[in-house]
């Protein structure tokens, strides 16, 4: 991303000339005060926003779409974790669905049985938990359920954005493993976004604050 303005009002952008590159492999954290723009920076990464001006290469090829807009297969290269799960998922849907969404909409249903035990077993969710709509599930259980929906299409970049910040220890420790271990097995790319410095200093490659990516 280079020189990205980007915001929800153009008199007023929460972004200002801001530039990040991850290099492939690579786990960078990013770290800054809530309210900084983060979020928003992280949305026009994942190719969900699209920016006043600046550029998003992905793979070297210049972003032109976004959204429903971009070529599939620049859409499912992301994989993406918000912070507050409860507003991510569709609250009629069972776990198991939530997961196994962007499965469907990629039309490749087969894939579901097999796939689905294997992304519960990745994020620790019991075979119980997966009939269960999000009223009935703790935010740590729902979060799971989010980490494994963003792995689901094997994607090449994972975008965590305040991923932890709602769950107790013990779970922020498990999802981490999670992610650590997916990253292991296919050299994906992790973007993870933070207010929280010691969390990132464990678990990336490199942490970068979100003041230092403005250019004048």
């Amino acid at each position: 991303m280079t020189r990205i303005t980007a915001g929800y009002d153009r008199r007023t952008p929460v972004v200002r000339n801001a530039s990040l590159t991850l290099h492939t492999g690579e786990s960078v954290g990013l770290l800054g005060p809530s309210g900084c723009g983060k979020s928003t920076l992280a949305r026009v990464a994942a190719l969900l926003h699209r920016p006043e001006s600046g550029e998003v290469h992905l793979d070297g090829n210049l972003i032109h779409r976004w959204r429903g807009r971009a070529p599939r297969e620049q859409r499912t290269m992301i994989g993406v974790v918000f912070q507050q799960p409860r507003l991510a998922v569709d609250p009629r849907l069972t776990l198991q669905a939530t997961i196994t969404e962007p499965l469907r909409a990629t039309g490749r249903t087969k894939e579901i049985p097999d796939r689905l035990k294997e992304l519960a077993r990745t994020v620790g969710l019991t075979p119980d938990l997966l009939t269960r709509r999000p009223h009935e599930v703790s935010d740590g259980q729902l979060q799971r359920a989010c980490l494994a929906r963003a792995l689901a299409l094997h994607p090449r970049i994972l975008i965590c954005d305040e991923m932890t910040a709602m769950l107790d220890a013990s779970t922020t420790a498990a999802l981490v493993a999670a992610v650590e271990n997916y990253r292991r097995t296919t050299d994906a790319t992790l973007l993870a976004i933070t207010h929280d410095r010691t969390l990132l200093t464990r678990w990336c490659d490199r942490t970068v604050t979100y003041d230092t990516l403005t250019e004048g």
